[in-house]
C-alpha cells in the first residue's frame, strides 16, 4: 500500500505541565503526559487543569499533547475512565495513548486513539488489526527490527510511532507480570516495581555459576541517532523519547537532540513536512550522553546485537573520565584529557562493584577535592563523571527559544499603509491605518527607522524571515504608527492561527469488523474487564482468559517474554553455535536459573522466536489484594 506524503514527528515526554511546555520550546512537534490516573507512570500524574495549560502552549505551535490511559481498567472503574475522557475531550487533548480495548466498545467523544506499546505490537498481523479498529497512531515494540518495520508500514495506513531514545524495558510491553506476581504492583496497572533492574546470579542448569551479582535483566539505554533516516525511509512518522519520570535536563537535551538531527534530514527530504511550526534555538549543545544514561544501544533496530545489556549497574555511570593516578588524604588525581569543573560529579565502582559517587568541590588541574573521600578509591580505579556541573548550570536557565517565521508585506493604500504577515503555515493577516503622508527628509534613515520597528517582534512567537517594503516612494512614517500596525497585525495573526488548529479527528473502525489473528486468547492479553471482553467477541475471539491480575489460577507461567537472551549474551546461543568445530551438538538451549536471595526464576529458551521466558507464580500474600477503586473526577477546569 503506497503511503502518501507524511509529516514527521518528534514526540517528548512530559511529566507534569511544565516539563511539556520546555519540551515544546525545545522543539517538540507533540508531548505525552498523565492525567490524574489510568496512566502507565503512576508516580507521575497530572490535573486536567495542568493538561489544559500544557494544551494551550502546544497549540500556539500547532503542536499536538497526547495523554496516556494506557493501563488496563477493572470494571468499576470504566465509569470514571469516561468521564476523565469527556474532560480531556473538553480541554483540547489531541488524543489518548491506551491499552485496554475495553475503550473501544464505549461511547466516547470522537478523541483520537494511539494503540500503546502495551498492545505489544510485535507482527504485521498484530498492526494490521489495530489499524482497522481505529487506531490512528501505532507505537510499535522496540524490539522490531527495521525491516519488520518497513513491512508494517506497507500493510497499514496508521502513523508508525517507534521509540528512539531512553530506557528500555526488558521484557515485550505489556508482556511482564514480575511486578504483580511478587508485590501487587502489576506494571499493566501503572506500578511497576522494576524488579528486572535488581542484581542476580545466574545458573546453568548443572549450578554452575555463570555470573554473581550481576544486572542480567538490565538494558542499556535506547539511542537511535544513526538509524533515523532508515527509519524514516521504512515509514516510521512519529519518534518517541522515552522518560515521562525523567528530570527536566534529561527532556531539554534529549529533544532538543533529537531536533537537530531531525531538522537535518527534513532539509535532505523536501517530499517530507515537519508536523508543528517553529524553529528553535539553543544557548547549549545538545549532548544526550550527558544526561541520564545506562550507555547507548539501537537494540535490535539492525538485528540481534551482542551487547546490550547494563550488566555492571543500572544507574547512571556518565563518560569515562581516565584512570587514577594518585590519591592524597583529601584529594586524588586522574588522568584525563576532559575538562572538569567545580560541582562536577564523578563516580567508580568500589571493592564490591557497586558505583559510588561524590561530588567534586574544587578542580586544581588533574587534582580533585571532592566534598567527602571515599574509602575505597585507589590507584588506577576509572573515574566517571555523571554530572558536568557547566552543562547542567546551561539547562537550568532559559535555554531554548522557539519562533514561528513570518514573511512582512508593507505597503501603502489610498488613505495610508497597511501591513500584511504571513506565517510558515499559510496563516495571513493584516492591519490597516488611516495618516496623512509626509516625504521622508533622509530616505535611508526613513527605510532603515521603517524596518527596523517591523522587526521589533520581541517576546511574541515569531521571527522575521523577510520584510518587503511595496511603496510608490520612501514615506517618513512615526515610529507609533509602526509600531501599530505590526501590534495589530501580530495579534490577528495569533488568532487566526488559534482558530485554525484543527484537532485530529478519531479514526473510524472498519466495517464488517476486522477478524482478530487468533481466535484464543491467553493471560497475555491483558482482558481485565467485560468491555474488553465483549471487543474481543465482536471481532472473533471465541475463548478469553483472564488478565494475569484477575486470575487466581495460575502457577508457573512465563512472568516476563523477552528478546534479550543470556544464553546468546555469554555466547552460549545454539544457533550461534552451529558449525563451530568442537561445538556442534554440545550446545543447547537448556534452562538457567537467576537467583536474587529467596527468589529463584527458571529461563527457557524458545529458539524459533529467538524468546527467553522468566518464569515464576504469584506469591501468596498477593492473592489477598482489594479490589481497585472507582476514581470520580468532580473538577473539570
Amino acid at each position: 500500500m503506497q503511503k502518501t506524503r507524511r509529516h514527521i514527528e518528534l514526540l517528548a515526554p512530559a511529566r507534569n505541565a511544565d516539563f511539556g511546555i520546555e519540551a515544546i520550546n525545545h522543539g517538540a512537534d507533540a508531548v505525552y503526559i498523565g492525567g490524574p490516573a489510568f496512566g502507565a507512570r503512576a508516580k507521575a500524574p497530572n490535573t486536567v487543569a495542568d493538561i489544559a495549560r500544557l494544551v494551550k502552549h502546544a497549540h500556539r505551535y500547532h503542536a499536538e499533547v497526547f495523554v496516556a490511559l494506557n493501563t488496563i481498567f477493572h470494571d468499576n472503574e470504566l465509569q470514571s475512565a469516561s468521564e476523565l475522557i469527556q474532560q480531556l475531550y473538553e480541554i483540547g487533548t489531541d488524543a489518548l495513548i491506551v491499552q485496554d480495548m475495553g475503550l473501544l466498545a464505549m461511547d466516547l467523544p470522537p478523541i483520537q486513539f494511539h494503540a500503546s506499546t502495551q498492545t505489544d505490537i510485535r507482527t504485521v498481523e498484530k498492526a494490521q488489526f489495530l489499524d482497522q479498529v481505529g487506531f490512528s497512531q501505532l507505537v510499535l515494540a522496540r524490539e522490531l527490527d527495521i525491516r519488520t518495520v518497513k513491512k508494517i508500514a506497507e500493510a497499514t495506513t496508521a502513523n508508525l510511532e517507534y521509540f528512539i531514545h531512553g530506557a528500555l524495558c526488558v521484557a515485550f510491553s505489556g508482556q511482564c507480570f514480575i511486578s504483580h506476581a511478587h508485590t501487587g504492583r502489576s506494571a499493566n496497572r501503572g506500578e511497576c516495581s522494576q524488579e528486572c533492574r535488581l542484581p542476580f546470579t545466574l545458573e546453568d542448569q548443572k549450578g554452575r555459576i555463570i555470573g554473581k551479582d550481576k544486572h542480567f535483566l538490565s538494558m542499556k539505554d535506547n539511542d537511535q541517532s544513526a538509524n533515523l533516516r532508515a527509519l524514516i525511509e521504512a515509514g516510521v512518522s512519529s519518534f518517541k523519547i522515552e522518560g515521562r519520570y525523567k528530570d527536566l535536563s534529561y527532556v531539554k537535551n534529549a529533544t532538543a537532540h533529537y531536533r537537530v538531527l531531525l531538522d537535518e534530514i527534513l532539509h535532505d527530504m523536501p517530499e517530507l513536512a515537519k508536523s508543528s511550526a517553529g524553529n528553535c534555538t539553543y544557548t547549549f549543545t545538545p549532548q544526550p550522553e550527558k544526561t541520564f544514561n545506562r550507555s547507548a544501544t539501537d537494540y535490535f533496530a539492525n538485528g540481534r546485537q551482542a551487547d546490550i545489556g547494563a550488566f555492571d549497574t543500572p544507574k547512571f555511570s556518565g563518560e569515562t573520565l581516565g584512570k587514577v593516578t594518585k590519591v592524597g588524604n583529601n584529594y586524588f588525581e586522574v588522568e584525563t584529557n576532559i575538562q572538569l569543573h567545580n560541582g562536577d560529579g564523578v563516580c567508580f565502582f568500589d571493592v564490591h562493584k557497586t558505583l559510588v559517587g561524590l561530588r567534586i568541590n574544587t578542580v586544581e588541574g588533574k587534582r580533585l577535592y571532592p566534598n567527602e573521600m571515599p574509602a575505597d578509591i585507589r590507584r588506577n580505579t576509572t573515574l566517571y563523571r555523571n554530572r558536568d556541573h557547566a552543562f547542567m548550570r546551561l539547562l537550568e536557565k532559559n535555554s531554548a527559544q522557539r519562533k514561528i517565521a513570518v514573511t512582512m508585506n508593507f505597503y501603502e493604500t489610498a488613505n495610508g499603509f497597511a501591513l500584511s504577515v504571513t506565517d510558515e503555515n499559510g496563516f495571513s493577516a493584516t492591519a490597516t491605518c488611516e495618516t496623512e503622508k509626509q516625504n521622508a527628509q533622509s530616505q535611508e534613515k526613513a527605510d532603515t527607522s521603517l524596518r527596523e520597528h517591523l522587526s521589533k517582534l520581541g517576546s511574541t512567537d515569531f521571527s522575521i524571515q523577510t520584510i518587503e517594503i511595496s511603496t510608490k516612494k520612501t514615506w517618513f512614517i512615526p515610529a507609533s504608527i509602526i509600531n501599530h500596525l505590526r501590534r495589530d497585525a501580530i495579534e490577528q495573526l495569533q488568532q487566526t492561527r488559534d482558530s485554525g488548529y484543527q484537532r485530529p479527528l478519531r479514526k473510524q473502525a472498519a466495517e464488517p469488523p476486522a477478524i482478530y489473528p487468533e481466535d484464543t486468547l491467553s493471560y497475555l492479553a491483558n482482558v481485565y474487564n467485560k468491555k474488553a471482553r465483549q471487543f474481543y467477541e465482536k471481532h472473533g475471539v471465541k475463548m478469553i482468559a483472564e488478565a494475569y491480575e484477575a486470575n487466581k489460577e495460575l502457577d508457573e507461567v512465563p512472568l516476563m517474554i523477552t528478546k534479550h537472551c543470556l544464553r546468546f549474551s555469554h555466547g552460549l546461543c545454539p544457533k550461534e553455535a552451529k558449525g563451530v568445530i568442537g561445538v556442534q551438538g554440545t550446545v543447547t538451549a537448556e534452562p538457567m536459573t537467576l537467583i536474587n536471595g529467596n527468589d529463584r526464576f527458571t529461563l527457557k529458551f524458545d529458539c524459533k522466536p529467538c524468546e527467553m521466558h522468566v518464569m515464576g507464580k504469584i506469591r501468596k500474600p498477593v492473592l489477598q489484594m482489594a479490589q481497585p477503586q472507582p476514581v470520580h473526577f468532580t473538577s473539570r477546569r
